[in-house]
């Protein structure tokens, strides 16, 4: 049985850091590229960040370019995703996407809410 469980949202004040996890199971996660979405309220769920497989190459919408980070740790089947300098418009649920062809998995999300 697929399980995607993401955690690490909260509330956090503009400037400030969180980093979320996503914790995987009942597929073999190394061969599966792991991204990040995000939904803000209202607005349609978009790409934030992708990391292939082994971590070999990431990719970042160019809104958290410099500020979010994606890493993976297969030997945890865990992805994450390091966010600083957090804005107010980075408030949303993130979502975390397992990809290979014929097969996309996904979770139930983590809010985030940056406000002061």
């Amino acid at each position: 049985q697929v399980q995607i469980v993401e955690s690490g949202g909260g509330l956090v004040q503009p400037g400030g850091s969180l980093r979320l996890s996503c914790a995987a199971s009942g597929f073999t996660f190394s061969t599966y590229a792991m991204s990040w979405y995000r939904q803000a309220p209202g607005k349609e769920r978009v790409l934030v960040a992708t990391i292939t497989t082994s971590g070999g190459s990431t990719n970042y919408a160019g809104s958290v370019m410099g500020r979010f980070t994606i890493s993976r740790d297969d030997a945890k089947n865990t992805v994450y995703l390091q966010m600083n300098s957090l804005k107010p418009e980075d408030t949303a649920v993130y979502y975390c996407n397992a990809y290979r062809l014929w097969h996309d998995y996904w979770g139930q999300g983590t809010r985030v809410t940056v406000s002061s």
